[in-house]
C-alpha cells in the first residue's frame, strides 16, 4: 500500500491536478443533468451551492460526505477508514485505491473534494484565523426579457427585469453568514409595497462544531430528519436512472441562502452532541405567509412569492404560520435510531375547499407530526425507514439497499401514506409529489457485468386508496425504467433510457364519469464526446402520449462547448415538435451558477442558447446566456398575463461574482 501511495504520489507531481486553478463549479455543471431526476422539484439553489463548496477528504466527516447523493454508505465508510487507516492522502489519485470506489463514482466526486494542503483546525478556529482567512462571495444576477407580457399593460406594477443580490462570509464548514435580496420580475423596487427596495430579503448565520454545538443556525434555515416523513427539506432526487442517487440522507440544520421564498425556516434552530452517540436539536420558526384571507378565515396559501399586481400584493404576509420542534437521535457505527417531532399552527383557521380529491387535505389551525426513523448499515446491506404520525392518519416508508458486489445494486422501497395524512413539511419518496394517499412498492436493480457498459432497470406499482387530481375514483399505476450505458473510452459515452408510465385519468369534459387510463412511451438517446476543452453532445427524445387517442412529441438537440484561456463557450440548438402538451418534451441547457434549467417544450419550434463563462483567477467571474426561442405553430405564446404577442421569445440573463 505505501509503495503505491508512493508511486500516484510521483505521478501527481509529474502532472497538474485536475482540479488546480479550476473553480468547482465548473467542473460540476459537466455532472448537473445526470445527478438530476425528471419530474422532481428541487431546490437547486441550495443544493449546488452547498455540495459545490470542495470536502477535504483528510478531515472530512461522515456528515459532510453524506452530503454527496452519489456515495453510497459502503463507499462512505470505505473512505473514513481507508484515511484512518492510512493516513492523509497526498493526492487527489489516492481515490483509486479505496475499496469499492469505482471509476464512475471517482468522476461524480472529483469535483466536489480536494486534498487540502493547508490544515484547517479540528475545533472551532480563533476569530482572529477567521477574519484572515475567512472567505467573502458577492453573488449578483440581472435576467433582461426581450419581449413584453400581457399582463405589463395593465396589471404589473414593477418592471420585467429580475434581479437579486447575496453576499455570504464563510470560513470552511464552520461559518456562514449573508444576506440575499430578490426581486422577481414583474414586482416594483422602492416603490408601492416594495418602498424599502426589493420584494424578498433573507439573512442567515450557521456555526458549526462550536464546543458541544454541533449546528446552530439564526436567521433562515432548513431542516430534514429521517425520510422525510416529518420534515423532507433535505436534498433527495427519487426515481432517476441510477441507484447511484437513490439513497435518502437527513442533512438535519442547514442554512437557507438561496433566493427561495417558499421552503425555508425564520428563527432559530440548534443541534448538540450530548455524547459521541447522542445528539439532540430544537428549533422554532415565526414565518408571514401569502393566501386569500376573507372574515379570519384563509381560503388558501400562495406559495409562488410573486408580488406582481395589487391583487398579488394584497396577499402578501396576511397570515403567519409558528413552528417548533425537535430531533433526538442515537448513531453508532452501524445503527442509527432518530425520533422527530413538531408543532405549527396557522394565526388564522385555514379552510380550503374540501371536495373531490381535496377531501382530505389538511385543514384546521394546529397541526402535529411525530416521526421514528432508524438506520443499519451492515457489510453489503443497508436498511432504512420511518414511521410517522400526523394529527389526521400516519405514513411509513421502509428501504433496503444490498451490493453484493462492486458492479451490483439491488433496491426495494415501499411506502404507505395514508389518504387523510396530513404533514405540512413532508418530502419523501413517491410518484404522486406528496405523502400522502400512495401505497407503492419500488424495486430497481444496477448491474455492469460487462467493461464499458452499465445496464439499470426499475419497476413501480402503486395505487392511490382516494381520488387524485384529474382522478375521480381510487385508482392504480405502474412506471417501468430501463437504461444502458456504453463509455468505451473516458472521452466517449452515449445512453439509451427508456421510460413507460401507466396512470389512469378522467376522459376531458365528462365530469369525471369515464375514467380511462393512460400510457406513456419516453425514450432519450445522447452520444457525447468530451475532453479538457471540447465538448460535442448530441440527443434525440420521443414522447408518446395515449388516452384514446395517441399523440406524439419528439426533439433533437445539438450542444458544443469549447474552453480556452479564461473562458468557456456553450452553444446550443434544440428543434422540437408535440402534438399537444401531453406529449410534451424536456431538455437541458447550461444556467448560472447554482442554477438547473430544464426547459419544456409542446407545439412546434426551434430553441437556440448560448452560454458564455469567464474566470478572471479566483476572484471574478461573469456569466452570459442568451436564450431564444421560435414557434413555428402559433401567433400567441402563453396566455392571461403571460401572453406574449408574436412568435418569438427572447432572454438574456447576466450573472457576476466577486470572490476575495
Amino acid at each position: 500500500m505505501k509503495i503505491l501511495k508512493s508511486i500516484l504520489t510521483a505521478f501527481w507531481l509529474m502532472m497538474p491536478v485536475l482540479m488546480h486553478g479550476q473553480d468547482v463549479n465548473l467542473l460540476l455543471e459537466d455532472h448537473l443533468e445526470e445527478l438530476a431526476a425528471d419530474d422532481e422539484e428541487v431546490n437547486w439553489e441550495d443544493v449546488l451551492e452547498e455540495i459545490s463548496q470542495p470536502i477535504d477528504i483528510n478531515t472530512a466527516t461522515r456528515e459532510q460526505l453524506e452530503r454527496l447523493p452519489f456515495l453510497s454508505e459502503t463507499q462512505i465508510e470505505n473512505l473514513l477508514a481507508y484515511v484512518y487507516t492510512h493516513g492523509q492522502m497526498q493526492t487527489i489519485y489516492e481515490l483509486q485505491l479505496v475499496e469499492e470506489m469505482d471509476q464512475r463514482t471517482i468522476q461524480l466526486l472529483l469535483p466536489f473534494v480536494e486534498v487540502n494542503a493547508q490544515t484547517i483546525e479540528k475545533h472551532f478556529p480563533q476569530l482572529k484565523n477567521i477574519a484572515q482567512r475567512g472567505k467573502h462571495e458577492v453573488l449578483s444576477r440581472l435576467d433582461i426579457p426581450f419581449y413584453k407580457r400581457k399582463g405589463y399593460e395593465t396589471e404589473y406594477l414593477g418592471t420585467p427585469q429580475y434581479h437579486s443580490v447575496r453576499y455570504e462570509f464563510g470560513y470552511g464548514d464552520y461559518l456562514q453568514v449573508g444576506f440575499s435580496a430578490e426581486k422577481d420580475s414583474g414586482e416594483p423596487l422602492f416603490k408601492q409595497h416594495n418602498k424599502l427596495g426589493y420584494d424578498h430579503y433573507g439573512i442567515h448565520l450557521l456555526l458549526r462544531n462550536l464546543g458541544m454545538i454541533k449546528a446552530l443556525a439564526i436567521g433562515d434555515y432548513r431542516l430534514g430528519f429521517g425520510q422525510g416523513l416529518v420534515l423532507g427539506s433535505a436534498f433527495r432526487l427519487g426515481k432517476s436512472y441510477s441507484l447511484a442517487t437513490s439513497e435518502t440522507r437527513a442533512s438535519g440544520i442547514r442554512k437557507h441562502a438561496s433566493t427561495d421564498e417558499v421552503n425555508f425556516f425564520r428563527g432559530i434552530a440548534t443541534t448538540l452532541n450530548l455524547t459521541k452517540q447522542w445528539e439532540v436539536s430544537g428549533f422554532y420558526s415565526y414565518r408571514k405567509l401569502d393566501g386569500n384571507v376573507k372574515n379570519d378565515i384563509a381560503s388558501s396559501i400562495t406559495k409562488t412569492g410573486s408580488h406582481r399586481t395589487e391583487t398579488e400584493a394584497k396577499r402578501r404576509g396576511v397570515l403567519s404560520m409558528q413552528l417548533a420542534g425537535g430531533h433526538l437521535g442515537w448513531r453508532s457505527n452501524r445503527i442509527d435510531v432518530g425520533l422527530t417531532g413538531i408543532w405549527y399552527g396557522f394565526s388564522k383557521e385555514y379552510m380550503p375547499r374540501l371536495s373531490g380529491y381535496a377531501e382530505y387535505n389538511l385543514h384546521g389551525k394546529n397541526f402535529y407530526n411525530l416521526g421514528l426513523d432508524y438506520k443499519l448499515r451492515l457489510r453489503r446491506l443497508n436498511i432504512a425507514g420511518e414511521l410517522a404520525k400526523g394529527k389526521e392518519g400516519w405514513a411509513v416508508l421502509n428501504r433496503v439497499v444490498y451490493q453484493p458486489s462492486l458492479n451490483y445494486k439491488l433496491m426495494l422501497v415501499h411506502r404507505y401514506y395514508r389518504y387523510d395524512y396530513w404533514a405540512y413539511f413532508a418530502s419523501a419518496f413517491s410518484d404522486g409529489g406528496s405523502v400522502q394517499n400512495e401505497n407503492g412498492w419500488y424495486l430497481a436493480a444496477e448491474a455492469s457485468p460487462l467493461r464499458h457498459f452499465r445496464f439499470f432497470g426499475s419497476v413501480d406499482l402503486f395505487s392511490h386508496p382516494w381520488w387524485k387530481y384529474r382522478i375521480s375514483k381510487s385508482s392504480w399505476g405502474f412506471e417501468g425504467r430501463g437504461s444502458v450505458e456504453y463509455q468505451p473510452m473516458s472521452h466517449l459515452q452515449m445512453f439509451l433510457h427508456y421510460r413507460f408510465k401507466r396512470k389512469e385519468r378522467d376522459i376531458t369534459g365528462t365530469k369525471g364519469e369515464i375514467t380511462l387510463p393512460t400510457y406513456q412511451h419516453q425514450w432519450r438517446y445522447r452520444v457525447s464526446y468530451q475532453t479538457d476543452r471540447l465538448l460535442l453532445r448530441s440527443t434525440a427524445d420521443l414522447n408518446v402520449f395515449h388516452q384514446q387517442v395517441s399523440r406524439m412529441g419528439w426533439q433533437v438537440t445539438g450542444l458544443a462547448g469549447y474552453k480556452f484561456w479564461k473562458m468557456a463557450l456553450h452553444l446550443q440548438g434544440t428543434y422540437f415538435h408535440t402534438d399537444d402538451y401531453d406529449s410534451r418534451v424536456y431538455g437541458y441547457e447550461r444556467g448560472l451558477l447554482y442554477t438547473f434549467t430544464s426547459p419544456s417544450f409542446s407545439g412546434e419550434g426551434i430553441r437556440y442558447s448560448a452560454h458564455l463563462r469567464l474566470d478572471l483567477g479566483k476572484t471574478l467571474m461573469l456569466i452570459t446566456k442568451f436564450g431564444h426561442t421560435h414557434y413555428l405553430d402559433r401567433t400567441m405564446i402563453s396566455s392571461g398575463n403571460e401572453q406574449i404577442k408574436g412568435k418569438d421569445k427572447c432572454d438574456l440573463q447576466m450573472q457576476l461574482r466577486v470572490k476575495f
